[in-house]
Parts: C-alpha cells; structure tokens; sequence
C-alpha cells in the first residue's frame, strides 16, 4: 500500500495551529479529504483549519460536531508527526530491509524530530521490523555465499551501515573459515583461469583481485597456494599423456 503523504506538514499544521484562539471551544465544522491524497484529511474549525493523517482523525473522533480546545489540537499534531514519521518509515521499508541508522537518517531528510525518531525507531524494532541482528546476519551470509565478498569487505559495509561492532563481530562469527575459504577459493579460481600469462602473473593478479574483495592476506595465500597446487597438477597430467 503506497501512502501518500501532505507535503511539508510541520509547516503548514505550526502556522495553521498558531492562529487558532486561546481558550475557546473550537468545534468541528467540515472535515474533507485533502486532495491527491487518499489518508490526510483537512479539518475544519470555521474559518480555521488542519490537516492530519486519516488513522489520528479517527484515533481522536474528529467528526463534524466534534469540539477540541487548542491545547488539544497541539496533542493532536504531535500525534499526526508520530503517525506521518511511522507512515514514512514503513513506506521506506517497502523495497528492502533496512538498518536502525539508516532508517533515523531517512526520518531526519523529512524533517522529523529527534524525540519522534527515536519512538518510531523504537515502534518498528518492536514490531520486528527493524531488526539490526538479523540483518547482520543476513547480510554476511548473502554477501559470503552470493556476492563472494571477504569478510573485511563485510565489515566495512555493516559499519557504514550503522551497525553496531558487537554485532557485527558476531554475523561475522556465524561464517565459518570453510565457508569463507571456499567463497574465496571459488572466486579466485574464476580469476585465474581468465588470466592469460605465466602462473606469477596469474599468482600476482589474482592475489590483488582477492585482496580488493575484502580477503585476509593469510586468506589469499592459502587460496594462492592451492591455485598453484592445481596448475601444477593439471601441468603434470598433460605431461603424462600420451594418446599412443
């Protein structure tokens, strides 16, 4: 389901809100939705007006009739800010998973408030749908077993990712060094074959290849070492045969 959202509310709410009268009863007089969106509603309080989130409108029974002091109304914006900021932080997570620090620096490019962030933060990690360990898991294995990416490159990634050391530590913990060494084994094996040289060119390319895929060195030496294993041994077969 795609939200559309009223644009630049803050704005229009703070101005709209700063010219309602101190109190004095405001009764609802219209309530209609906004237009080219199918969730704001403009709020009508005779010559005043507001808009909010269809969800608030209904959580706060603004219906015509319906009377509200100013000091509610202010209640009432801040809960439309919770709700846009949550809206905001769904739609984002439409197209894919994403980090607690990714998802404060999209809140923040829309201009929402630091206090309101950190309670959607804490709204979507409660309904699982922020989840910075699992994503971590997640994205080590993909990037191990799919992408053939070492480790250090991982690391870096999760890190400018804003995810914690302590977890990443641990994502990085669940790949054994089986795993690792057959995704780099496979990788460079790749390489090695599409080199056309003598085996230290191969051995000097495919080294520096690894290196850029964020392999270990000690990684790379061990994978080095069984390439050239297996280009002797393929050496040594052509050797030996003899079709005679």
């Amino acid at each position: 389901m795609v939200i559309q959202l009223n644009p630049e509310p803050e704005e229009q709410e703070a101005q709209a809100l700063s010219d309602f009268p101190e109190g004095e009863l405001l009764v609802i007089t219209k309530v209609e939705r906004q237009k080219k969106s199918d969730h704001r509603y403009i709020i009508h309080f005779g010559e005043y007006n507001m808009t909010v989130h269809e969800d608030v409108m209904i959580k706060y029974r603004m219906i015509s009739g319906s009377s509200f002091m100013k000091d509610d109304l202010e209640e009432i914006v801040v809960a439309d800010e919770r709700q846009r900021a949550y809206v905001e932080g769904l739609r984002y997570l439409e197209r894919k998973p994403r980090t607690a620090q990714e998802m404060a620096r999209r809140l923040r490019e829309k201009e929402i408030g630091e206090t309101i962030i950190a309670e959607v933060l804490q709204r979507l990690q409660q309904e699982r749908l922020i989840d910075d360990p699992l994503y971590a898991k997640q994205w080590a294995e993909q990037r191990i077993m799919n992408q053939r990416k070492g480790k250090l490159w991982i690391r870096q990634e999760l890190r400018e990712k804003g995810i914690d050391k302590s977890l990443i530590s641990e994502a990085l913990e669940n790949i054994s060094p089986e795993e690792e060494l057959e995704s780099a084994l496979q990788t460079g094996r790749k390489k090695w074959n599409m080199i056309r040289g003598d085996v230290n060119d191969k051995r000097r390319k495919t080294g520096a290849f690894l290196m850029r895929r964020g392999f270990s060195g000690d990684l790379v030496r061990q994978v080095m070492n069984i390439l050239r294993e297996e280009e002797d041994f393929a050496g040594e077969d052509e050797e030996f045969y003899d079709p005679d």
